[in-house]
């Protein structure tokens, strides 16, 4: 119990280590890049991601965590296709409106729950489904509001949508099956989704803005805000990995829309960014959703856990109990008991 305890406890920290840096995150990016005009988005996740790496390495060093190498193979194709997962994102941006943009992160989650029910025989109950439905339905009231189709644009998003399904999936099995941290995996897999986007990062950049991120005048301001992104980046992957590692992928994306939510209220309140009955009637309903979903994932753990219980009290009753077992022919009587035919009894007879 005070193990399932602490599991509990360590998950509910995970997710609000993740929604605190990814809000934070996502409102410095947004003066970084709207406000001081940064928008070399790609090259600076190359950034997050080295100073992620450096990071664990002194935290490594320092003996924080050990270092656990697995399968070279599955770490470099999983780091490749995380890198190349964020890409697509960007170029899915760059390539589409925001209000399709916005459509490819909502099919990002359908998209998990067919792969993980087709792949890995996963079984999503309807109320699960249900919550999940509502959820999607007010995240798009909230934040679609154009939709403009275009070829390219559209083939860069469904890429975009398979690439991160696959990669957050991978990141929960790989973790099971190598018996590794999200730390461990992170560690490992940070060189290799950094050098992919160091080495594409610039040239997707200037084929989305038309500017050359080597070019650009680095103000104190910039520089200030591109380390201060740099260093909350540490804790939104770290806390990415652990989150997806304890829980499930698409509840990863579920708490991605409540930090959508939460954007959108901060951004009104704080930079006074324009909000309509839309937005607020969506988050109203996404937030809904969200309860939902966590009522429905609560109940069916706890279930989970009384099933497992009662069978292995179960089995322990049936391993600790010599009579069942000598009558079931699965086990034998201690050496101090002492079989007899019920048939016959002497003491009866001496009284006869």
């Amino acid at each position: 119990m005070a193990e399932n305890q602490r599991f509990h406890l360590g998950t509910v920290g995970a997710l609000a280590l993740s929604v605190v840096s990814s809000v934070s995150i996502v409102i410095c990016n947004k003066a970084l890049i709207s406000t001081l005009g940064f928008t070399f988005a790609t090259t600076l996740t190359s950034w997050h991601l080295l100073v992620t790496f450096c990071s664990l390495h002194v935290a490594r060093w320092m003996r924080f965590f050990e270092h656990k190498p697995f399968d070279p193979k599955a770490v470099m194709g999983f780091g490749i296709l995380n890198g190349s997962s964020i890409g697509l994102l960007n170029l899915s941006l760059g390539f589409n409106s925001v209000g399709f943009y916005q459509m490819t992160k909502l099919a990002i989650i359908p998209c998990t729950v067919l792969l993980e029910t087709l792949f890995f025989r996963k079984r999503f109950s309807r109320n699960i489904q249900l919550a999940l439905t509502v959820l999607l339905f007010g995240v798009g009231i909230a934040t679609v509001t154009d939709l403009q189709l275009n070829l390219l644009g559209s083939v860069l998003s469904l890429f975009a949508i398979v690439t991160t399904c696959v990669a957050q999936i991978m990141t929960n099995t790989i973790q099971k099956k190598f018996k590794v941290s999200s730390t461990q995996l992170l560690y490992q897999s940070c060189p290799y989704q950094s050098i992919i986007l160091f080495i594409v990062g610039p040239f997707l950049d200037g084929l989305l803005t038309n500017q050359n991120v080597f070019a650009y005048n680095y103000t104190p301001n910039v520089l200030a805000f591109i380390v201060l992104s740099c260093l909350i980046s540490v804790s939104v992957n770290f806390s990415t990995f652990l989150v997806i590692g304890k829980t499930s992928p698409v509840t990863y994306q579920v708490l991605g829309h409540l930090k959508t939510c939460l954007v959108l209220a901060f951004g009104y309140v704080l930079l006074r960014d324009p909000f309509s009955w839309r937005n607020i009637l969506g988050i109203f309903i996404a937030m809904l959703g969200m309860i939902l979903y966590s009522y429905c994932c609560t109940i069916e753990s706890q279930q989970k856990s009384i099933e497992a219980a009662s069978l292995l009290s179960q089995v322990n009753d049936s391993e600790t109990d010599p009579l069942i077992n000598v009558e079931k022919g699965s086990g034998n009587l201690p050496d101090n008991v002492v079989a007899q035919a019920p048939g016959w009894n002497s003491s009866k007879d001496q009284h006869v």
